[in-house]
This record gives structure tokens, C-alpha cells and sequence, in this order.
């Protein structure tokens, strides 16, 4: 991860730039952001809490860090980081909801970029393949027989075949690159949620986002 260059702010402090996916990296990787997703409106809850727009919005009245208690006993989290974390857990659900959130949360702690596949081409392979002491050879199938003439003699002979398929399958690759363009879409929400929050004190969140479609070369 990279720090851009420092942007100034009132008080003579500077803020760091970063784009969304170095500012979820230092959230969750740097900071240990512990990820906290609110309750779902259709599972009961267990005991009393706030809502996460409740937190967000005390937090900016009272202009300080809330305590996150028993996540991190004895150690700190910087503020900003929180907030980051809180905006990953409010990811709706039209962009992937609990479940992006969970995904974007642990790419970003272990510093990694979604699967897409790159330089992945479909093989035609056979579907089993056998080794004796001559090597490794496909396996064959019966597929039918037929009347052959050999030596002025009539015989049946049995049509072999070997089943083939495509690996990876192309269905595999389509659907790697559409978990990226999911978690692209997700960063891109986080991207302008963070920006017009403007509740990250010392993080200024860029524009800078990572390539919609990286498997497309122009």
C-alpha cells in the first residue's frame, strides 16, 4: 500500500490521500478496523444496541473516537479507521449487503485484490486421463459399434471416443470477473460514501479507483 501526498488542512495538519482501496488496507490491515455489521431487520435482536447510523452520527457530534471496548482491549484503532469500517458494514444490499461487506473487509485486511483470473485461457482437456508404464493417456468410451470388412471377413468393432471438456470452464472465468466488477462496484459506493461524509479527520479519500475491467486490454 501507498500513501499519496499529504493534503493540507486548517491547523496547519495535513490529511493523507489515498484512494479507497489503500484507505480500506490501512483501515483493516494497519489499524486492525474491526468489522461490526448492524442487526438484520428480520433476525431478532439480542439485548440493546444503536443502529450504525446512530453511532456515525454521534460520533461527528461529539467530535471524538467512541471506545470500541472488548474488540481491542489495551490497544487503538485510529478514529478514521472506525469510520471506515462503519461505511463497509452499511454496504446495501443491492451491491452485495453482509456478504460484501464481509468479502471487502477481509481482501482488504489481507492486502488483496479479488481473483479475476488473469491470463486464464479455457483448455480442451480430456475429462479423465489414465497412466500405465507407456504414460498418461486419455481415456476412451464406447460410443457404438460398426460393421467393418478385414482379411474378406465381416466384423463388429467397437467406436471409441474421448469425452472432452474445458478447463478452466469459461463459466468459471465469466464468474471470477463478475465477483470483481461486484467488488469494484462495492469499493466505488464506499469511494463516494466516504467523500461526501466528510467524516475521515485525517485520511482525505481520492478518486482514484482500481480498473473496472483489468482483463480488458485497449
Amino acid at each position: 500500500m501507498t500513501f499519496q501526498r499529504p493534503i493540507n488542512i486548517r491547523g496547519g495538519r495535513t490529511k493523507r490521500a489515498l484512494g479507497v482501496q489503500a484507505a480500506l488496507e490501512w483501515a483493516f490491515r494497519i489499524e486492525k478496523a474491526h468489522l461490526e455489521l448492524p442487526p438484520r431487520m428480520d433476525v431478532p435482536e439480542e439485548g440493546f444496541g444503536f443502529g450504525l447510523e446512530y453511532v456515525l452520527l454521534q460520533r461527528a457530534a461529539l467530535g471524538c473516537k467512541i471506545d470500541g471496548g472488548q474488540h481491542k482491549l489495551g490497544s487503538y484503532t485510529h478514529a478514521d479507521a472506525e469510520v471506515i469500517a462503519a461505511t463497509v458494514a452499511g454496504i446495501p444490499d443491492s451491491l452485495g449487503g453482509f456478504r460484501m461487506a464481509i468479502s471487502v473487509a477481509e481482501l482488504a485486511r489481507a492486502g488483496l485484490t479479488p481473483d479475476w483470473m488473469p491470463g486464464v485461457v479455457p483448455r480442451c482437456v480430456p475429462v479423465e486421463t489414465k497412466r500405465n508404464q507407456h504414460g498418461e493417456r486419455a481415456t476412451t468410451v464406447v460410443v457404438g459399434t460398426e460393421r467393418v470388412l478385414t482379411r474378406g471377413k465381416w466384423r463388429t468393432v467397437e467406436v471409441l471416443a474421448c469425452p472432452v471438456t474445458w478447463r478452466p470452464h469459461p463459466e468459471q472465468i465469466a464468474s471470477a470477473r463478475r465477483g470483481y466488477e461486484d467488488w469494484w462496484q462495492a469499493l466505488d459506493w464506499l469511494r463516494d460514501g466516504l467523500v461526501a461524509g466528510e467524516m475521515l479527520r485525517e485520511v482525505e479519500v481520492t478518486t482514484a479507483m482500481p480498473k473496472v475491467r483489468p482483463w480488458e486490454v485497449k
